[in-house]
């Protein structure tokens, strides 16, 4: 069998109309020879009877404090809702069909409720329904541990979901259907002119997911990327053919030189940072110093991101909502932070940019021509990072998309 992995968001399947326009991608993949395999997202938005947040906010009526085991059953019924409703939205249509749960459909994870991880994926019971001519539906986000408990995947999980499956059945394309034409440029609120990128790497799309592109999840990536599966980006409301995501061979394949080709994919931004700026002191008591520093943030588990150490200071920033609580633990710990709220992290990522001297260049160039400030900045062998004001933050990206994408 020729599987072909659907993943339809919650945006996908909202109302009846985007329900059909979602089976009819379904019955499409069929004609084509796959065996197509759908995993679907939680439908409706808060207020919505069905949706996830109603139920949550239903039992926080009677409290607040809901153990995390108790909420994994609870979150997991929006998948299941939502997976009913497309069953019956085939079976109208004269396609037979059968629903599986995260568990039924195989997904082990760890017992983490919350945010727990695939260990592996046992498709026996989905196998045996695809075998019968069925269009298996699987609900994502969830799973079940070792011990039996159901458990939620956490931000993106329907994506995992999706991304695990398409590795446990050797699927050829593991396709996530979303409300945009595939991975754009940039985000297309901020820059009016950003398009859609036709072939990403698996690298590049991992990075523009961690810094902030919201159209699917990096774990996702990194799952099908174990596999070399091709991972597809397509809209449910046009026929674009979307994203590519592929190795780097694939999307370079032809090209003499890459760098001449693409330097940079495409600009993202993490809005609502704050930075830290900590001094430590020099020499052996310094060392110690940040030892200190470090150790006690981590103990408090504040995740820390922009990190540079210097021989007499640290520089890092954290998201804003725990910004208070880092400060807190740091003047507990006997430091006296400089504090800079109100920031935003400017990403330009792109797997053409190793080895090509200049494109730092480049970034402070535009950002002069904006008279932006750069408060910090780091790099890696595909991504170079810019902390600015958040009030700079749209400007910046507008810059740098001139820069690097428009050729301006």
């Amino acid at each position: 069998m020729r599987f072909l992995v659907q993943k339809f968001g919650g945006t996908s399947v909202a109302t009846p109309e985007l329900r059909e326009r979602a089976a009819l991608r379904v019955a499409a993949a069929r004609k084509e020879g796959y065996t197509p395999v759908v995993v679907v997202s939680a439908m409706g938005r808060k207020g919505e009877p069905y949706a996830t947040d109603t139920l949550i906010n239903f039992v926080r009526q009677v409290s607040r404090d809901i153990p995390a085991r108790e909420m994994d059953l609870l979150m997991s019924c929006g998948e299941i809702i939502s997976g009913v409703v497309m069953v019956a939205t085939l079976e109208k249509m004269g396609y037979p069909a059968v629903l599986l749960t995260g568990a039924q459909a195989g997904i082990i994870t760890d017992g983490n409720h919350n945010e727990a991880r695939i260990v592996r994926v046992k498709p026996e019971k989905l196998l045996t329904h695809a075998r019968e001519g069925k269009i298996v539906v699987v609900a994502g986000f969830q799973g079940i541990s070792e011990d039996g408990e159901i458990t939620t995947l956490g931000r993106g999980g329907s994506d995992t979901t999706a991304a695990a499956l398409g590795v446990a059945l050797n699927a050829e394309y593991v396709d996530i259907y979303t409300d945009v034409e595939g991975i754009m440029t940039a985000d297309p609120r901020i820059v009016t002119d950003a398009v859609a990128l036709e072939m990403v790497t698996y690298d590049e799309i991992c990075q523009l997911a961690h810094e902030g592109a919201k159209v699917v999840h990096p774990r996702a990536v990194e799952i099908v990327m174990q596999k070399n599966i091709p991972l597809r980006v397509r809209s449910t409301f046009s026929d674009a053919p979307g994203t590519l995501v592929t190795n780097s061979g694939e999307v370079y394949k032809g090209t003499i030189d890459i760098t001449r080709d693409r330097t940079i994919t495409g600009i993202t931004q993490i809005p609502n940072v704050v930075q830290f700026k900590v001094a430590t002191g020099d020499g052996p008591d310094g060392l110690e110093q940040q030892r200190r520093l470090f150790k006690a943030l981590a103990l408090a588990g504040i995740s820390l991101d922009f990190i540079n150490v210097y021989p007499h200071q640290v520089v890092f920033t954290v998201k804003e909502d725990v910004s208070e609580k880092a400060a807190q633990v740091m003047e507990n710990t006997g430091f006296n932070p400089e504090i800079r709220p109100g920031c935003a992290k400017v990403a330009a990522v792109g797997a053409g940019m190793t080895g090509v001297p200049g494109v730092m260049a480049a970034i402070v160039e535009a950002m002069t021509k904006e008279n932006i400030p750069i408060l910090q900045s780091n790099d890696s062998y595909t991504t170079i990072w810019v902390l600015v004001r958040r009030e700079d933050m749209e400007r910046a990206v507008r810059a740098l998309h001139r820069r690097f994408i428009n050729g301006g």
